[in-house]
């Protein structure tokens, strides 16, 4: 596996867990956040931007992966269908949306964590011995 696709997958982890972490913390923020003039946080526009650069860096991650070393699509099933369930993030109402949230981020990171064991488990693979 080479330092490239580990440090993608790494990064892919960090934005997810960063986007998570700022959906789950937001409640906590919100009365704060006019004394720090930082209520952009709290937009819709800026947790869609952060939910689409964590996708775009991930699916960086999953392709090359995937085109590289092991060939399975599972990690990136996992990656489309936490990106999903995380951008329709309300569709079972406000009260279930930090689960909703959780279950989503938690999907985006196992796609990252598998995409760097199977590219860590290359050297067996019938895909490398083939090149």
């Amino acid at each position: 596996m080479s330092a490239k696709s580990s440090i993608k997958d790494k990064v892919g982890i960090w934005a997810s867990s960063l986007c998570a972490l700022h959906c789950l913390l937001l409640p906590i923020l919100i009365p704060v956040l006019p004394y720090v003039s930082a209520s952009f946080f709290a937009q819709d526009w800026f947790e869609k931007t952060i939910l689409s650069l964590s996708m775009m860096i991930g699916f960086w991650a999953l392709l090359s992966g995937f085109y590289r070393y092991h060939r399975q699509l599972y990690p990136l099933y996992s990656l489309l269908l936490g990106g999903l369930i995380y951008w329709n993030k309300d569709m079972f109402g406000e009260a279930y949306e930090p689960f909703t949230i959780a279950t989503g981020a938690l999907l985006i990171v196992v796609a990252h964590v598998a995409n760097i064991r199977l590219c860590q488990s290359c050297n067996t693979c019938n895909h490398c011995e083939s090149n």
